[in-house]
């Protein structure tokens, strides 16, 4: 059964991870969805078998249910939630601007990485210059 729940956290991190990667605000949304399914699976299959609730006085402390995974998984329940709600009303927001949920590109975003194209390209250059200074320094 613990196979079984970690192949099914896998497949829910691999589908979540793909739809993040895609451009549509709804798909996105989806996908954290799926990898928050995912964490809490992994979080409580991590936690072993059942025990006992840990009330002091009732069982012996051996037979106690750890408590720390069951706290994370809720944790992660609420951020999951919380940023899916942020996520939800960016989508909104984009909607009404522009009638689609699709992430359009950002053009300073284009700008920065052709900036730095062009700097790695005169980088080369001048070391290009400098081992061509150095060479001819060396023939003489």
């Amino acid at each position: 059964m613990t196979v079984l729940l970690a192949f099914t956290a896998a497949m829910l991190f691999g589908l979540g991870t793909w739809l993040l990667l895609q451009r549509r605000l709804t798909r996105i949304v989806v996908g954290l969805g799926l990898i928050g399914h995912g964490t809490n699976i992994l979080l409580l299959t991590s936690g072993g078998g059942g025990g006992r609730p840990p009330v002091i006085g009732k069982s012996d402390k051996s037979e106690f249910a750890d408590p720390l995974p069951q706290a994370l998984a809720l944790t992660a329940i609420v951020i999951t939630f919380g940023v899916t709600a942020f996520l939800l009303s960016m989508a909104y927001r984009s909607w009404q601007l522009t009638h689609d949920d699709v992430v359009a590109d950002d053009l300073e975003d284009r700008m920065i990485s052709r900036r730095r194209r062009d700097s790695d390209v005169a980088d080369v250059e001048a070391a290009d210059l400098e081992r061509q200074s150095d060479s001819a320094g060396d023939d003489e």
